[in-house]
Parts: C-alpha cells; structure tokens; sequence
C-alpha cells in the first residue's frame, strides 16, 4: 500500500516538529507533505494537497480544530484530533474523526492509529461508494452505541430529550437535545422541518399541503413541517431525491 499523504495542523512550533520527527522515525507508512500553524492556512493546504490524513489540534488561536473541520461539508481526508485535553471525546465523535491521540503522543499509541488508518483507507478503496462518515454514535445509559445513518427515520424532539425512530428496531429516547443531533448527522441527509422534528430525507414519500403541511415518510409516520420551512424543504427535498 502507498504512504498515507498527511499534513499536520498546530499552532505551536514544538507540537508540529514533534509530531513530524516522531512519525517520520516511527510510521513509514505516512508520508507528512506540510506542516500548517493554523486553520486557516490548513484549509488553503488540504484544498491544495489532497491529503489522506490530517493531524489536528484543537486548541488554536481564531479558529480551532473544531471550527477547521466545519469548513468541510464533505471530508474526503480522514482526522486524527491530537490534544493535551481529554476533555473533547464527546465532541471528537460527533465530528467523526477516525481518532483521537494526546499529548504528549505516545509511539505505541500512534502506531496502533497509524494501522487504523490503513485499514480504513482500503476499505474507502475496496468499497468506493461507502462513506467513513456514514455512522453515528448515540450515547446511552452505559455508554455509546454505533448506528448508521441510512436505518435511521427521523429525530423527535421531547423536551431536553429526544426519540431517534429506527427503519426497523424500536425507537430510543436519548438524553441529548434535538438541536444537538442535528449537529452531529451529515449536513444534506437529514432536514429540521420542524422545531419538534428533523427527518432523514431518503425516507420523504410524501408532501401534502393539508393542515399548512405534513410529510409521510416510507416507515408510515407523518410529521409536521413548519410552513415557513415548506418552500425551502420542497426545494432541498427534490434537489436530494434527484441528486
């Protein structure tokens, strides 16, 4: 397999040199292309690049890790976030980042990253069409558990809590606000039609007008659309459907 082409994000002059030194001694299988002391000359860099990897701190001047990656709609590199901080886990899974490493980063644990990374790059080649951002961690009583995005209806909210409606198993009520799962799905799949409801727009099977606006969705339910929400949801809805 051909080096992994990776740049390395960080506002300290120590955290890039480091990191680059510790990988070009300890991880043939990257090759580091460029080094960016911020976000903003990160972004100039991957749009130039292309790369496979990026190493990203979180803490940084203007724009942070974070905000670096909602630069990106769609991330075609995949992200490691290295921090001092072991504070950002929650955050680190929804912006879907293949890992998470701090500092100081240890060899051993970045070797087992590195191996990570490999094997995700030949399943993205061996199944082109599959998506790395196409599942979604949902945080429950005793921990998280992994879904992927296609076998998920719709979102409801309830309160401080929210019911996720599955293709097939039974519903969820998560501890997690609506506006927060609306943050963490892929931008474009998922629609807020609702102050109450956000929909996953592959299962729309039907619009109607009736009562100021309501959606049936494939799995037989019916929702409500906001009507300041209609004409701009008809115009996403068909610009998905027929994508």
């Amino acid at each position: 397999m051909e080096k992994l082409t990776t740049i390395i994000i960080d506002d300290e002059l120590h955290g890039r040199e480091n990191l680059k030194t510790i990988i070009e001694s300890y991880c043939s299988e990257l090759k580091v292309i460029d080094t960016a002391e911020s976000a903003i000359i990160a972004k100039e860099l991957v749009l130039k690049h292309n790369p496979d990897v990026v190493f990203l701190d979180i803490n940084m001047p203007v724009l942070d890790g974070f905000d670096f990656l909602e630069c990106f709609d769609k991330r075609t590199f995949m992200v490691v976030l290295v921090s001092a901080h072991s504070d950002f886990g929650i955050r680190a899974v929804k912006q879907r980042v293949e890992d998470y490493l701090l500092k100081p980063v240890n060899i051993k644990e970045l070797q087992q990253t590195v191996k990570k990374l490999q094997a995700f790059k030949k399943e993205k080649e061996k199944f082109p069409q599959v998506n790395l951002s196409s599942k979604i961690a949902i945080s429950l009583t005793n921990g998280f558990e992994v879904f992927d995005i296609d076998d998920i209806v719709r979102f409801e909210a309830d309160g401080c809590y929210t019911k996720v409606f599955f293709k097939e198993s039974k519903p969820l009520t998560i501890s997690k606000t609506l506006k927060e799962f609306e943050e963490s799905v892929p931008k474009g799949c998922f629609y807020r039609i609702h102050k109450s409801h956000l929909i996953n727009l592959s299962y729309v099977k039907e619009y109607s007008k009736i009562d100021g606006g309501l959606i049936t969705l494939k799995d037989g339910s019916i929702v409500e659309i906001s009507r300041r929400k209609a004409s701009d949801f008809i115009h996403t809805a068909k610009k998905f459907l027929n994508a």
